[in-house]
């Protein structure tokens, strides 16, 4: 089993034998908030099978867009190619959306559940480059522990 840090070990006490998806995903949020410095926006977008976008779901920051397009920004790219996408500047982002023009950095991570996409993790920092390989390495896990916490 590969080493894993207090914040992933706190989210796993965290959300013990709870299953219910939006109170899961609600102090996932804030534990990231809490956990990590300079940011301003971490949150969810989980995928809406009806409409074929990406909804809004709990986050900590100011308001955001409550529904992105698979394959728009840097959001609907990471849950299109399902990979976690690490961006140092998103203004030089393709297609980027601005939902909060303060964000300078984001890193977005997909969730999926036995083979089902969930949605993503998305977390944005008002700096530039603020995001690590490190940092991509805990939310890999992160997310892996969050979606062991949800039904199917």
């Amino acid at each position: 089993m590969s080493e894993t840090s207090l914040m992933n070990q706190q989210l796993d006490a965290l959300l013990y034998q709870e299953t219910n998806v939006i109170t899961n995903l609600a102090n996932a949020s804030a534990l990231i908030n809490d956990t990590y410095e300079d940011l301003n926006w971490s949150g969810f977008y989980l995928y809406n099978y009806k409409t074929g976008e990406l909804d809004l779901g709990p986050f900590q920051g100011k308001v955001a867009c409550m529904h992105i397009k698979v394959g728009s920004g840097v959001v609907g790219t990471a849950y299109k190619d399902q990979s976690i996408h690490r961006v140092a500047n998103v203004h030089e982002f393709p297609g980027h959306i601005a939902c909060d023009s303060a964000s300078n950095s984001e890193i977005v991570v997909p969730i999926t559940k036995d083979g089902k996409k969930i949605g993503v993790l998305d977390i944005d920092s008002p700096s530039l480059d603020r995001f690590t390989e490190d940092n991509e390495v805990e939310l890999a896990e992160f997310v892996k522990i969050l979606a062991s916490h949800m039904e199917n």
